[in-house]
């Protein structure tokens, strides 16, 4: 199958345009940053998704909505608004099997940047309007909203072992999911999964659900 990955340059997006590379799909890259993947089922295209014109990019069967940026003054820019144009463009035609978006734990706590918080709350909102919109391809649309996830974005409290203890104590399973367990999620729920649609998962380790009894 086609499958557009935005954000795909490092992190989780570098992550599932992994997965599905490894079970033979091709993949196309859109990010502002230059590709870190090489692979002859790789085509990477440099583009910002909030800014000028989107590549026309014909018969995406899959797209996954990974791009965003945390507390830069652009987070509704980006995380939202650019992740509402490349919805609209790619993905309401007749190909189209799936759409994924990438949100955030903190759409439904709001515990973390305001700007942050709300555009991630946004993309759950319209996720469940392109879902409405896309039934009408026989497609799927869902979001997946993980907690804290390992990677290079997060070094500053995962290095910081004061800050680190913090977090570990509000999560039921004291750890955080690696890049990799998101994209074997994201990949089930677009590939394997045939049902589901319109919903939001949250993958946390129980962050949300810590709750301590003081007697």
């Amino acid at each position: 199958m086609k499958i557009l990955v935005t954000g795909s340059s490092r992190g989780i997006g570098k992550a599932i345009a992994e997965k599905f590379l490894e079970n033979g799909h091709t993949v196309t890259g859109l990010d502002v940053n230059k590709p870190s993947i090489v692979g002859e089922r790789y085509e990477h295209i440099v583009a910002d998704i909030c800014e000028g014109i989107l590549p026309d990019i014909e018969d995406v069967e899959i797209l996954i909505n990974n791009a965003g940026v945390q507390d830069t003054g652009k987070d509704i820019d980006v995380n939202l608004k650019g992740t509402i144009a490349v919805t609209e463009k790619y993905a309401f035609q007749k190909r189209i099997k799936s759409v994924l978006f990438i949100a955030s734990s903190s759409a439904r706590t709001g515990a973390e940047f305001p700007e942050y918080a709300a555009s991630k709350g946004g993309i759950v909102a319209y996720m469940k309007n392109a879902a409405l919109r896309l039934a009408e391809y026989g497609a799927t649309a869902n979001s997946l909203s993980p907690g804290g996830v390992y990677t290079e974005l997060n070094d500053r409290v995962i290095n910081d072992e004061k800050k680190w203890k913090r977090i570990m104590a509000q999560t039921l399973l004291p750890k955080w999911a690696t890049a990799e367990e998101i994209a074997e999620w994201a990949y089930f729920i677009t590939v394997k999964n045939k049902s589901m649609t319109a919903q939001d998962l949250l993958i946390d380790n129980g962050e949300n659900a810590k709750s301590e009894f003081v007697w």
